[in-house]
């Protein structure tokens, strides 16, 4: 038995040496999976079943493509699912975002609704972005601006319209597709010199279960966060930050498209109200949906991942086509 312990150590140690040599020691916190939520969820939600990738036969992958490289020598990379049937007609593409606190997960998770949202017509690409343990804020949100260029880039490559891009984003990824939405018009978060040609502009967001705002009132839960501070640093000493990487900073009337999906948690509503009262003032289309008694997390589980399917594919089709 103790030798069957030791071995099992030393294999957890050679993958962990493993998986750090495959990130070329880069260090990224991925205990925040699919199977890590659930294990927290079930607890709860006794009935929930998670929801697992599987590539629908109508549509192809490209797996891992790099997009960045940084100076460093740091890459970054993407996962893009495309339907298999060819169209002469250019297809709305969606950015996925992934969430896990600005400090953790993985573009993995996006997977299942990204594949699933392919299967429906659209070309997703799942993004890798630097974490807060990595690189603090903005990083991460230079590489989610690089990675709308790349794919106006790579749009005759995958089929892409693009003049039809959305940015999608679950949790902390909601957040960050809030943020790229309400910057549209600016040039603060453009660091990379990659693709410049290209605009880095989104026509919709799809947020889902994410805040927009760090310093609404209705955000304190977040300021003695762990996740939160750990990304942007002390909340009373680092509020101009704070406040710069708040969406609701810069919603105006450019703000594009909005698709609200929420759990039954007021946490991860913070600024809802105030963007959606904006959105309506300047008779720009908006949808809001809330899963009452869900869990946060809800898009990964059934029987919430559907619904959530639903609405998203009901909303792209509304502005897009």
């Amino acid at each position: 038995m103790k030798n069957v312990k030791h071995s099992w150590i030393l294999g957890i140690l050679l993958l962990a040496l493993s998986s750090q040599a495959q990130s070329s020691y880069y260090p990224r916190d991925t205990t925040y999976t699919i199977q890590s939520a659930y294990e927290k969820a079930v607890q709860k939600y006794p009935d929930i079943e998670a929801v697992w990738p599987k590539l629908p036969p109508s549509v192809a992958s490209d797996e891992n493509v790099v997009y960045l490289q940084l100076a460093n020598g740091r890459q970054l990379h993407v996962d893009v699912y495309y339907p298999k049937r060819s169209s002469k007609k250019k297809r709305p593409a969606v950015l996925m975002i992934h969430g896990g606190g600005w400090m953790a997960g993985s573009k993995e998770n996006m997977r299942p609704m990204a594949q699933q949202l392919a299967n429906k017509g659209f070309v997703t690409v799942v993004a890798e972005y630097r974490l807060g343990g990595e690189a603090p804020y903005p990083a991460g949100v230079h590489d989610l601006k690089t990675v709308v260029r790349w794919m106006r880039a790579k749009a005759r490559d995958y089929g892409i319209n693009p003049e039809k891009i959305a940015a999608y984003g679950c949790s902390a990824g909601a957040h960050l597709a809030s943020l790229l939405g309400a910057t549209n018009q600016l040039s603060i978060y453009d660091e990379h010199d990659a693709y410049i040609d290209y605009s880095a502009a989104v026509q919709a967001v799809l947020n889902i279960d994410g805040i927009v705002s760090f310093v609404h009132p209705e955000a304190e839960p977040e300021w003695t966060g762990r996740s939160a501070n750990a990304w942007l640093g002390d909340y009373k000493e680092n509020y101009p930050r704070w406040e710069a990487a708040s969406p609701l900073t810069y919603a105006d009337e450019n703000l594009p498209p909005f698709l609200f999906v929420n759990s039954s948690y007021p946490r991860f509503h913070a600024g809802r109200e105030d963007l959606r009262a904006l959105l309506q003032k300047n008779n720009t289309y908006y949808e809001a949906h809330t899963f009452a008694g869900s869990p946060h997390g809800f898009w990964l589980f059934k029987p919430w991942f559907k619904p959530t399917l639903s609405y998203s594919v009901g909303f792209l089709r509304k502005v897009f086509e």
